[in-house]
């Protein structure tokens, strides 16, 4: 496995190219995967309040062998703390819950428009990054309207912006929006999820049969190449292991935009719902 590379981000900071996901994953079981994806290589945990398993992630640290420095930990602010004073108690929570004296990373988990209050929960992540509770601050599901109102409003852009995307939804528009305001892109659920069958599409099987690499393999490069960090998430060690195994191989441009034709637009989202009209508290 070659050495995983790194991404720059605006404020300076540098992240994994790839981070583990811990949706769905809790209790005990979820510790021994934290640990298990450690132990494989992955340094970026991303974790939320919505998840009910920060304690879990907490725990995981606390019982690796890796120095609490060398590990980057991200978790993502719930809807109904968007409100300032709310937001500033809800990450001091969120760290006791977690067990440690501050986050690697943060983001707001959606922008939620109808609620209208994302601009004040962006400035509480910029004053807690200014407290030292986070390192880097960021958000989730943004489209480049609630962007432009959070820089605008604080002077202060997103170092990263996490999104659906995968070959159903390849979102490159926002992708190539994050770009052009120096936000990096982060790709949650990068490889479907149960609901579709990205990992058994005939397109991305023939792909893989011709790099002699796995399906999962193809669709992280595809992201890596289009400069996305891709949050993956596997129980398996071996899985894990593999996920990482893409750093000595590149697609060519004939298959990065065959597997760009593979979008469905609106239709091909995991969620099935757009960011201006999700309505719950996240």
């Amino acid at each position: 496995m070659n050495t995983i590379q790194s991404h720059r981000l605006n404020d300076g900071t540098s992240l994994p190219s790839i981070g583990f996901g811990t949706v769905n994953i809790n209790g005990a079981q979820g510790v021994t995967s934290v640990l298990s994806a450690i132990e494989a290589g992955y340094r970026l945990i991303d974790t939320s309040t919505n998840y009910n398993n920060e304690g879990m992630v907490g725990e995981a640290v606390r019982r690796s062998s890796d120095p609490r420095e060398e590990l980057m930990i991200s978790s993502k602010l719930p809807g109904h703390s968007h409100d300032y004073d709310k937001a500033i108690l809800m990450i001091q929570e969120s760290l006791y819950r977690i067990g440690l004296d501050y986050f690697d990373k943060y983001l707001i988990h959606w922008p939620l428009p109808k609620q209208g209050k994302y601009e004040d929960a962006w400035q509480a992540l910029v004053d807690a990054q200014k407290f030292g509770l986070i390192k880097t601050i960021g958000v989730s599901n943004f489209l480049p309207e609630h962007l432009e109102r959070i820089i605008e409003k604080t002077g202060v852009t997103p170092a990263t912006n996490q999104i659906e995307r995968h070959p159903y939804f390849n979102n490159n528009e926002l992708v190539e929006y994050n770009k052009s305001r120096g936000i990096l892109t982060e790709a949650w659920s990068p490889l479907g999820r149960e609901i579709n069958d990205v990992l058994t599409n005939d397109t991305i099987v023939a792909i893989a049969e011709k790099y002699n690499r796995e399906p999962a393999q193809i669709i992280i490069r595809w992201n890596l190449q289009n400069g996305v960090l891709p949050i993956v998430k596997s129980l398996s060690y071996e899985h894990q292991k593999a996920n990482l195994d893409v750093f000595d191989f590149e697609l060519s441009e004939e298959d990065i935009q065959t597997i760009d034709s593979l979008d469905k637009g609106e239709a091909g989202r995991v969620e099935g719902q757009h960011p201006n009209e999700y309505e719950e508290f996240d």
